[in-house]
């Protein structure tokens, strides 16, 4: 549950930002009192020529504070005014307790155990993160008996009152394979209390789960798109698309061109209207090594595929997605703002 120091600090944050929005219907040149952190709530605006530019939060993955308040500074320090929103950060606002647990650790261990390679020390490491997994797992089970989505609103006033949308909802876990109705319907609904037209998920390996979470999108009022990596090809969506009207596409440009493909340009053209929204980093292709790279470096018609949507109108969002390892002399949200310049100049050419 919420602590009162983090309460506190909610309404603190939400009333501050209902101030400056306030100073702005007046019409006011200068803001009085605008709070330091939020320097780019006047012009937080990434729509250019059309094509709305957009970012996942995950490209914030790194970063210490995960908070929804801390994700919303980080959003506007990029100059990005529309968001794919990652389940973590919602739910953590809505009371979803915290898993202190090392999980790289935990993964790392997992992968070794499976390969029989854990040395003696690394069993009793891997022994101890099991058990905090476990008292975790109890802990959010016992708080999903009292969930409640209304605090999904008040998310999403605090950031649209920031001058950001959420077109996009990720809600991690609970879409997968093996869950629930019940933690299907509160995905999308939540989903649809911050704004979202549509919940995104890697497209499931069983088709039968595709075509309830498309049904239960029909019911609920929502897209489904699904992602993919290196799997996609021009035919992986057909069956998922088949399924339902509510199944939809989650592209991503980078990670099609480094799965070998060489069509994307004739792909998008073919299959736009099927496309919720598209995710946009820059990777090599297998010829050159797959590897993520700064913008422009990589092999990723980035530029190309922008232009087209707006020389063609397409209304879906091109999602950034940071990547690429931050050099030592930069920050993410520096890279960030350099991807969001790149696609700018871009569609401005």
């Amino acid at each position: 549950m919420k602590t009162k120091t983090q309460d506190q600090s909610r309404r603190a944050f939400i009333g501050k930002v209902a101030a400056v929005t306030s100073g702005i219907s007046l019409g006011t040149s200068k803001i009085w009192g605008a709070p330091s952190y939020i320097p780019n709530l006047l012009n937080p605006n990434s729509r250019i020529n059309g094509v709305q530019l957009g970012l996942i939060t995950y490209s914030f993955r790194a970063l210490e504070d995960q908070s929804a308040e801390a994700t919303l500074q980080y959003i506007l320090d990029c100059g990005v005014n529309s968001i794919e929103l990652m389940g973590g950060v919602a739910e953590s606002f809505i009371g979803r307790p915290e898993n202190k647990m090392d999980r790289r650790m935990y993964y790392r261990l997992r992968r070794k155990e499976s390969n029989n390679e854990l040395t003696k020390e690394e069993e009793k490491e891997f022994a101890d993160l099991k058990k905090q997994q476990e008292s975790f797992d109890k802990e959010v089970a016992a708080w999903e008996k009292t969930r409640s989505i209304d605090g999904f609103s008040e998310l999403r006033k605090m950031y649209n009152s920031a001058g950001v949308e959420i077109y996009a909802f990720k809600p991690d876990y609970l879409l997968r394979e093996g869950n629930s109705d019940e933690n299907i319907n509160y995905a999308m609904q939540a989903g649809k209390l911050l704004g979202a037209s549509h919940v995104t998920l890697e497209l499931p390996k069983e088709a039968s789960h595709s075509l309830k979470l498309g049904q239960l999108g029909e019911k609920n009022g929502m897209k489904v798109a699904y992602h993919g990596h290196e799997q996609q090809h021009p035919h992986w969506w057909d069956t998922a698309l088949e399924q339902s009207p509510n199944n939809a596409m989650n592209l991503d440009l980078g990670h099609y061109i480094a799965a070998g493909n060489t069509d994307a340009i004739d792909f998008i053209q073919n299959n736009h209207q099927h496309i919720m929204s598209m995710h946009v980093k820059d990777r090599q292709n297998p010829e050159n090594g797959k590897k993520n790279v700064v913008f422009g470096q990589g092999n990723t018609p980035i530029a190309e595929v922008l232009q087209l949507m707006r020389d063609n109108k397409y209304q879906y969002a091109a999602t950034i997605e940071y990547e690429y390892d931050t050099p030592k002399d930069s920050t993410i949200i520096k890279e960030i703002q350099k991807s969001v310049m790149y696609c700018k100049n871009a569609l401005e050419s």
